[in-house]
Formats: structure tokens, C-alpha cells, sequence
């Protein structure tokens, strides 16, 4: 995304907990490093954060050295990240506090889709610091929905998360169904590819279930696990049935514990396989 809004004229400011994780970027794109969150808020107008989990979110935006430390009256923070609803109606208080405004805007899409500018946005807030926070994000997605009040932005891309991963469980065993009856991996994909299942998952998550040794990890196990925990709890809290994601849970874990958890979540065919001695 900062690579995205550097290429749109957008001064862009970084920071990532562990630094030397975004220097060679600064150093590409020509963008500021901040040492604090405080200090990346201080220089912008809109503060986007998107990180790993909820823990994360409320350690940008707690402490001196957090966001709305540092964040401006005109300013609107924008959390990204995929999290309860409750995590950015926790912190909303403290940035409300300082005149700023905030938003929680999860996105669906790929690396692909985000450097060409094509992201889904699902936005909560108020329509106010939604406009406000337009001229960035227009330049990030194909659409921006505004979904509601703050946290709803959250449900929704956890709702859409549901899919994903239903998706994923039910690509890996169609492959590894289609090798078990001698059919190319290849081959059995490019049928899906260009049949009625063919969503934008499946067309971007080729790669990585055809040659998952030589694809690099664009979300982890780690990551679909801690997302359906998410789910499974924002379940319970609403009173919410959801059995398929209980099952997609449990292939993710078995997964992990045969792969390992570093590993893409496609790994679920790479398990199937192993189970199937494909």
C-alpha cells in the first residue's frame, strides 16, 4: 500500500515496529522512517495501520508514544487491520479525544490488486471522516463501501475472510481429488480457472497451489488461524451458527501442525497430500 500511494504523488511517511523491515523501502520509494507511531501521526493527514492482530492494533494506539499522541485534529486515523469490531471501538475514544477522526477499513484483494489500485475497502464510521480519508483511499481500491458505524468495516471483512477460507479448503481438496485420479495439477487447475468457480481467489491463488515450493508466502497459516478465531468468536458473541467455519478452522490447524505455521494457508493441499499420500 505505501508503495501503491508513493506511485499515486502521495508523501508517504513509514513506520513498522521492527525497523529494519521498512528501511529498504524508504529507501526505494524515498519516504520518511518515523521512530514512534506518535511521530508517523504527527506528519499526516490520514494514519493508516494495518498489523498482524487485535494486540497489535491496541499497541499503535496506546501509550505516550501512540497514535493519538501524535495525531492531528484534522486528521483521520484509518485502521486496516483485520480485528474484533470491539478493538477499534476500544481505541476510538482516545483518538476522538484529540478532535481527530477514525475509521476502521479492512480490505479484501492481493499484492496485485494493491499496487494496481484495485483493493476492496469496507469501511466504518461516520460518513464524515470517511470523506475526509476519500482522496487516499480512492487511490487504493476499485470500490470503497461504506458499511455502517465503527466496527462494522471489521465484521465485514471477517464475514468475507469466511469465504476466503472456505474457498481454500475447497480448492486443496479438489486439486489433490483431481492428482489422486491421475490428472495434472496444472491441468486440474486451469479447468477451475476457467470454470464456474473461477472467483478472484482462485485465479490469484494459482501459483501458490500449483507450485507451492517455489511460490513465496503471502499469508501465512499463522495469520488464517488467528483470522478464524476471530470469526468462531465474533460467532459466539452474536449467536452466530457457523459450522463450515469450524470445519475450515480445523484444516488450518491440521495444517499447521503438519507443515508448519510460516507456511502460505494454501498449505492445506500440501497436508491433504501427505494425508493422501498423493
Amino acid at each position: 500500500m505505501a508503495e501503491r500511494l508513493a506511485s499515486q504523488g502521495v508523501d508517504v511517511v513509514l513506520y513498522n515496529r521492527t525497523r529494519e523491515r521498512c528501511d529498504p523501502l524508504a529507501a526505494r520509494l524515498g519516504c520518511t522512517v518515523a521512530e514512534t507511531p506518535a511521530q508517523a501521526a504527527a506528519q499526516a493527514d490520514v494514519v493508516i495501520s494495518m498489523v498482524a492482530d487485535d494486540d497489535a492494533v491496541r499497541e499503535l494506539y496506546e501509550g505516550d508514544e501512540g497514535v493519538p499522541a501524535g495525531i492531528r485534529p484534522d486528521a483521520v486515523a484509518v485502521d486496516m487491520s483485520t480485528t474484533l469490531p470491539d478493538t477499534i471501538q476500544a481505541i476510538a475514544p482516545a483518538v476522538r479525544a484529540t478532535g481527530a477522526g477514525i475509521l476502521d477499513a479492512p480490505v479484501s484483494g492481493s499484492v496485485t490488486s494493491t499496487l494496481g489500485g484495485e483493493l476492496t475497502i469496507m469501511v466504518g464510521g461516520s460518513a464524515d471522516d470517511l470523506e475526509r480519508a476519500r482522496p487516499v483511499l480512492d487511490r487504493l481500491a476499485k470500490r470503497v463501501f461504506h458499511m455502517g458505524e465503527l466496527g462494522t468495516g471489521a465484521a465485514m471483512k471477517l464475514a468475507v475472510n469466511t469465504v476466503i477460507y472456505g474457498l481454500n479448503g475447497a480448492v486443496s481438496e479438489s486439486v489433490v481429488l483431481a492428482e489422486r485420479n491421475g490428472i495434472d495439477r496444472a491441468t486440474a487447475y486451469e479447468v477451475l480457472a476457467n470454470s464456474a468457480v473461477a472467483a478472484p481467489f482462485v485465479l490469484y491463488k494459482r501459483a501458490a497451489f500449483v507450485e507451492p515450493e517455489a511460490t513465496p508466502v503471502a499469508f501465512s497459516l499463522t495469520l488464517a488461524e488467528k483470522d478464524l478465531r476471530l470469526i468462531e468468536q465474533l460467532a459466539v458473541e452474536t449467536d452466530t451458527s457457523m459450522p463450515q467455519a469450524a470445519i475450515n478452522h480445523e484444516a488450518i490447524r491440521a495444517a499447521m501442525a503438519s507443515i508448519g505455521s510460516d507456511a502460505d494457508f494454501s498449505s492445506v493441499a500440501r497436508y491433504l497430500r501427505r494425508e493422501n499420500r498423493v
